[in-house]
């Protein structure tokens, strides 16, 4: 009799077992959380800020194109504004006290930080991410970014994404090779911005090894990691660029505010430029509105 009802035992705590399973994949589709979104789990050692790139078929350009949008923010200075600075230049320069501001309205509002890897990975393979995610990106390798914004991203627990013009490395003003080094050894990630942020929709033959190859290379020396990350110098880009990123190993792209690519939405994510000119709630109906 014992052996008749253990195989019906069994079937019931399976049954249970994907009742609850089911349960728990349900998720909130308000505006500001993405679908296949749950808490972060640290296990072996993997948390949030180190899962690693997934690997496996790609979910088809469709299928990624139909998942809720996860808000990309792009920062370039953040300093106060002096009487030089013009009324174009000023909607890329964050006042420090308003990015600080900004900084705690994300955590007070329960945004978490995610890196390319996780949005890789939620994207092509529809993995889970923290709730209420969102992503932090700097362009341009301005020094303020270590001296302002690295110890405001600590303070929250933040995480960022740091997109770098080789050019500028060491130059007065500009982040430092050592610099880049640490933000990279402290968990944030390192992309490509081109060596020099020339158009990269008038690249030809040796443009990208001298926009591309070359400064992927110095940056995977500086880090001692894989540069898998690129940002289109303004946000510019064409259906051309993308086969010669593929190539070179980058495995996603990130564009500003505009459509994106059909084919090939892996790289042509969106990012909206964090401007100057918005205070936090501006800045919050933003992220909101645009995603």
């Amino acid at each position: 009799m014992i052996k008749k009802l253990i195989p019906l035992f069994l079937s019931a705590v399976v049954l249970i077992s994907a009742c609850q399973s089911n349960s728990k994949s349900k998720t909130n589709s308000d505006s500001l959380e993405v679908q296949g979104v749950d808490e972060p789990v640290a296990q072996d050692g993997i948390t949030e800020e180190n899962v690693p790139q997934q690997k496996g078929k790609i979910a088809s350009a469709a299928e990624i194109l139909a998942r809720p949008q996860v808000p990309v923010l792009c920062y370039h200075q953040i300093r106060n504004w002096i009487a030089s600075d013009g009324k174009v230049g000023r909607d890329y320069i964050v006042p420090t006290a308003e990015f600080k501001s900004q900084m705690k309205m994300l955590a007070d509002s329960g945004y978490n930080t995610v890196l390319p890897d996780q949005l890789y990975n939620y994207l092509a393979y529809g993995a889970k991410l923290p709730k209420k995610p969102i992503m932090l990106t700097f362009d341009d390798t301005k020094l303020d970014q270590w001296t302002v914004a690295m110890p405001e991203l600590k303070k929250y627990g933040f995480k960022g994404v740091f997109f770098i013009m080789t050019v500028s490395l060491g130059r007065p003003n500009y982040l430092s090779r050592e610099q880049v080094k640490k933000m990279s050894d402290a968990g944030h990630v390192i992309g490509s911005h081109t060596y020099d942020h020339q158009n990269v929709k008038k690249y030809q033959g040796e443009d990208w090894v001298t926009q591309i190859e070359k400064p992927t290379k110095t940056l995977q020396e500086v880090t001692g990691k894989d540069i898998k990350y690129f940002a289109y110098p303004f946000g510019l880009w064409n259906k051309e660029a993308i086969p010669e990123l593929k190539k070179r190993g980058f495995s996603s792209a990130y564009i500003l505010a505009e459509k994106r690519d059909e084919n090939d939405p892996l790289f042509t994510i969106r990012r909206i430029i964090a401007s100057g000119y918005w205070n936090t709630k501006t800045l919050h109906n933003s992220i909101v509105k645009s995603f």
